[in-house]
């Protein structure tokens, strides 16, 4: 994999976090916490696609940026709704 396909796959996963962040209105703390999501969500996505399932889905060059992006809204999703629970006051 080229430092271009890295540094496109940095910038996209980065774009979709901040993203979610602004669609959703988090602070601080959320926008760090979007954009590991939305990294590890990406390469999860790109890795699974190329070296397990090995489908070929809306394919840029070496990335597979079809299942990139849907492991990032995958990861984004779960990771929100997982945050959404708030603590049972006892």
């Amino acid at each position: 994999m080229t430092i271009a396909t890295l540094l496109f796959g940095f910038l996209v996963s980065v774009m979709f976090g901040a993203g979610f962040h602004l669609w959703k209105d988090g602070g601080p703390g959320r926008l760090i916490f979007y954009e590991v999501l939305s990294g590890f969500g990406f390469w999860s996505g790109h890795s699974l696609s190329s070296y397990v399932v090995r489908w070929d889905f809306w394919k840029l060059g070496e990335l597979h940026l079809g299942f990139a992006i849907l492991g990032t809204i995958l990861f984004l999703g779960f990771g929100y709704w997982l945050s959404a629970f708030k603590p049972i006051d006892k």
